[in-house]
């Protein structure tokens, strides 16, 4: 395989844009992008632009009316009224939206077919990680469901064991209910309790359909959880299950949106944890992949301070060039967050809390720790039908 990481960048990806009023702000990809050159990455990576998935690719998960309706909603916004999920508050139609979403999507499965075909080693699409959309209908924010369709590529071209991990604050519904009875593919949800947030899916108890029992895993963690109990729960499941499924390929989406800033959700989870995170999920597809990790990105709506950071790191990760928490920002990029937003750029790669100190899950459960209840339902519920013990 090359040792050269693929990033995938169109500039077209921030067409992906549901107005100036909603959480979801393209600026937050471009200032991701220009981070990323600010500070030297570009010259590790292969950048590679894809055409846009086209109703065929598309239709690898989503169906065939669905696909017309967001097409006829992307020439007419006005008349999109709600049907499929278009035209709702969280996913308004716009003009050009089947164009940007399948942009978005091609970007993710070319990714996929670079890896497959041993191209490259290690992809990222950070525009990427769409994982709400189901087979017919929109869904927070989500249009196009990219990751479940670079699954579903995979699979096309011959991959028997394709693992997703999502460490969004939301849960990865989309992506679960796409594999729901497929047990080649393993997904992995770390987010926020269902009680308390969006989808208001992702218990325990979900753990997959019929003939494919133990191939859907939820870790519901309760709101307010930091760093020490996030990362806690990320490798007291995590790692073993991966271990145990032993892919050929880890797909991983990285939602910046478990940051104790973000406004839309309720963990407390510090870029220096999500960066911790991040490396584990790339040691995991050298470990148990053959190297071969597409990394995605997500949500994400603290769109100055965290996410363009958060995904730099994901790159550079990704690049084999980690770039240092303590690191200063480039001055022009911060010149650049003020051009493009008024707002003032954070100034170091950090949160000034690395490294993230947490205890292994092998040091003991404590039964009256909410973290722990949350890991243990999980290792219950999971971890016996694949033979393992929880």
């Amino acid at each position: 395989m090359s040792g050269r990481t693929q990033m995938m960048w169109d500039d077209g990806v921030t067409g992906y844009d549901f107005g100036p009023d909603h959480p979801m702000q393209p600026v937050r990809l471009a200032l991701t992008r220009r981070l990323v050159g600010a500070l030297g990455l570009d010259a590790a990576l292969d950048i590679v632009a894809a055409p846009p998935a086209d109703d065929t690719t598309l239709g690898l998960v989503h169906r065939p009316e669905y696909i017309a309706a967001v097409k006829a909603a992307s020439a007419d916004p006005d008349a999109a009224h709600g049907a499929h999920g278009i035209g709702t508050i969280d996913d308004p139609a716009f003009a050009g939206m089947h164009e940007a979403s399948a942009l978005i999507a091609g970007q993710s499965v070319a990714a996929a077919e670079a890896l497959w075909s041993g191209r490259t080693t290690h992809a990222v699409n950070f525009s990427g990680g769409l994982h709400h959309a189901m087979a017919a209908n929109a869904s927070g924010f989500c249009v196009y469901n990219d990751a479940a369709l670079a699954i579903a590529r995979l699979l096309e071209l011959g991959a028997e064991r394709v693992a997703y991990v999502d460490v969004d604050v939301h849960h990865g519904d989309g992506v679960q209910a796409a594999f729901w009875d497929d047990p080649r593919v393993l997904t992995l949800s770390l987010h926020e309790h269902p009680s308390t947030l969006f989808p208001m899916t992702g218990f325990p108890q979900e753990t997959g359909g019929e003939g494919a029992e133990g191939t859907a895993v939820n870790v519901a963690l309760p709101a307010g959880t930091g760093d020490a109990g996030w990362l806690r729960a990320f490798h007291a499941v995590v790692p073993e299950l991966v271990a145990d499924f032993a892919p050929q390929v880890l797909v991983t989406q990285h939602g910046a949106d478990s940051h104790f800033e973000d406004p839309l959700a309720h963990l407390a989870v510090s870029l220096d944890a999500q960066r911790a995170a991040q490396v584990a999920c790339h040691d995991l597809a050298h470990r148990h992949a053959d190297g071969r990790w597409l990394a995605l990105g997500g949500g994400g709506y603290s769109v100055v301070d965290v996410v363009p950071r958060s995904w730099a790191h994901l790159v550079a990760i990704a690049a084999e060039r980690p770039v240092e928490p303590g690191t200063e920002t480039p001055e022009q990029w911060r010149h650049d967050v003020y051009a493009l937003t008024r707002a003032a750029g954070p100034r170091r790669m950090t949160d000034g809390r690395w490294p993230v100190a947490f205890a292994e899950w092998q040091q003991g459960y404590d039964p009256a720790d909410r973290v722990d209840q949350a890991i243990r339902a999980t290792r219950n519920a999971v971890f016996p039908l694949r033979g393992l013990l929880p």
